[in-house]
């Protein structure tokens, strides 16, 4: 009997051993991570991208490059084509496309390593391997991580939820939430190619500005009445619209809305101009970060984006950056005022 008995004993604890070494700790995760990182030389992805923190989600199709050591082609559109922008890195510095209006900047920024970005793979696993508190589970066939997050604004978004492949630890599904825990940036990944090659030219700016404008037409020069404008829905507590005015222009007109009370900004928009075919970079002092919907430039002072052919424009010597593009990111719709 006591054969019998230890027998069944040995029999289930092996099943348990068994099932055990089967399933993989978050320690073991992590460190396949870290060494698919160090192994990584490219890899090509696409994905679909929602923004849910307006009146109604903004959807954007985002098709990302990357090969070592730091070289970034990322495509962002709606499904409309109303708005087309590309972040591109290469030898020359940071570049943000917008090639219906011809235009380019160049940044004097690090991009993208100053913060989370939330359709760059290696910035996920980065996320994921530096934050030593972060959660993990594991599902038939994901491995999902919670993390802290590392954006501009990172006090309204703090916690992003990962969901990696199994089979090759390619990124699924991201969520990037707010205080309370309510997703406000979802990206999902279609495709994802690990290292893969690309054409000696691929990061190179005038190729990729001109093969960008064949997909997107430049846009038209519309009379000025078709300017539809629009008011930030976000505001930080305390502050509230105080004036609006508009001014003529040799362009069109330019509207000008003030907003007072604990702190202070001004918001200014305008048709974009679509600029000459020959036109050279911008040069912007500041760093480019991702509102969902549009690329900005963000400075200490200010916050500008293009958006359906029109340009904005935030100022302030009151707001935090963190502030400046919660306040931006409202900015997509006409509102009663």
């Amino acid at each position: 009997m006591r054969r019998i008995l230890f027998g069944a004993l040995l029999t289930i604890f092996l099943v348990f051993a068994l099932a055990a070494c089967g399933s993989k700790s978050q320690e073991d995760v992590v460190k396949e991570l870290d060494e698919k990182m160090e192994k990584l030389s490219s890899y090509k992805a696409e994905a679909k991208m929602t923004l849910t923190t307006g009146s109604e989600p903004q959807v954007y199709d985002v098709e990302i490059w990357y090969k070592q050591p730091s070289y970034y082609r990322v495509n962002l559109k709606n499904a409309q084509k109303e708005q087309n922008q590309m972040i591109l890195r290469n030898d020359e510095g940071v570049f943000v496309l917008t090639p219906a209006l011809n235009k380019s900047f160049r940044f004097q920024s690090d991009w993208p390593k100053n913060s989370s970005q939330a359709y760059l793979y290696e910035s996920l696993i980065k996320d994921i391997l530096n934050d030593s508190k972060a959660s993990f589970k594991t599902t038939k066939n994901y491995y999902v991580f919670e993390t802290k997050t590392n954006y501009q604004n990172s006090k309204m978004i703090p916690k992003q939820e990962i969901t990696l492949n199994k089979k090759d630890l390619s990124p699924v599904t991201v969520k990037v939430m707010d205080t309370d825990m309510n997703p406000l940036l979802t990206v999902e990944f279609s495709k994802v190619e690990f290292n893969t090659e690309f054409d000696k030219d691929a990061f190179d700016t005038t190729k990729n500005m001109t093969g960008a404008k064949l997909d997107v037409p430049t846009m038209a020069q519309e009379d000025d009445a078709t300017l539809k404008v629009m008011y930030p829905v976000d505001l930080p507590a305390g502050v509230e619209p105080m004036e609006e005015k508009e001014i003529a222009t040799e362009n069109g007109k330019r509207i000008i809305m003030t907003f007072g009370g604990e702190k202070s900004f001004t918001l200014i928009q305008e048709k974009a101009r679509v600029l000459p075919a020959t036109s050279t970079s911008t040069l912007i002092k500041g760093e480019p970060v991702d509102l969902g919907f549009a690329i900005g430039a963000l400075t200490d002072r200010s916050l500008t984006w293009s958006y359906k052919g029109t340009d904005f424009t935030l100022a302030s010597n009151d707001l935090t950056r963190e502030e400046m593009m919660m306040i931006a990111r409202s900015v997509q719709g006409t509102a009663i005022k």
